[in-house]
């Protein structure tokens, strides 16, 4: 039987980043992320906004990997973004109760920025979608819209969304 684990979320940090590094150097961002379901309500017939929140780990990985100092410095609490990843299960002993306790957690492997930079960012650039893993075949999403260079207005061309000159990297 064929399994698949792979996520794709359109949403919103929920807090800033939190950086730890490795004692091999290696460096992780956690950071809350947040998306919306849309559901009807029952008694009204409304649709009505509910939110999901979920943990999300960036690692740098390999000898070139950036993933999570790029998260470090392009978004922070309440940056819109679009993140591709899979899910990873933690678990662990509360140490309260002694409990055993689990959580789904999202691993980060691609990250395009949504949102417009900010004002007086003087032509500076980022990425529009970097990957952790640039070389495992399957390219980044693209799409027809702003994907959140540090330009004015939004390219005439959509950029590149893998390993293209426009990675600082």
């Amino acid at each position: 039987m064929a399994n698949l684990n792979k996520v794709m979320l359109i949403g919103r940090l929920t807090r800033d980043p939190e950086m730890r590094t490795f004692a091999n150097g290696g460096r992780v961002a956690h950071f809350g992320f947040a998306v919306n379901n849309r559901k009807k309500n029952q008694q009204t017939g409304e649709w009505e906004e509910e939110p999901v929140f979920m943990d999300c780990d960036a690692f740098n990985r390999g000898d070139f990997g950036k993933l999570a100092d790029l998260v470090e410095r392009y978004l922070k609490k309440g940056s819109q973004a679009y993140l591709e990843g899979h899910l990873k299960l933690d678990q662990w002993d509360d140490k309260t109760t002694g409990q055993k306790r689990t959580k789904l957690k999202l691993v980060v492997d691609v990250v395009q920025f949504l949102d417009r930079p900010p004002e007086g960012a003087g032509g500076m650039s980022r990425p529009a979608a970097v990957s952790a893993a640039r070389d495992n075949g399957s390219p980044p999403p693209s799409d027809s819209g702003y994907s959140g260079g540090y330009d004015d207005a939004p390219p005439a061309e959509p950029p590149a969304a893998s390993g293209g000159d426009h990675i600082p990297f």
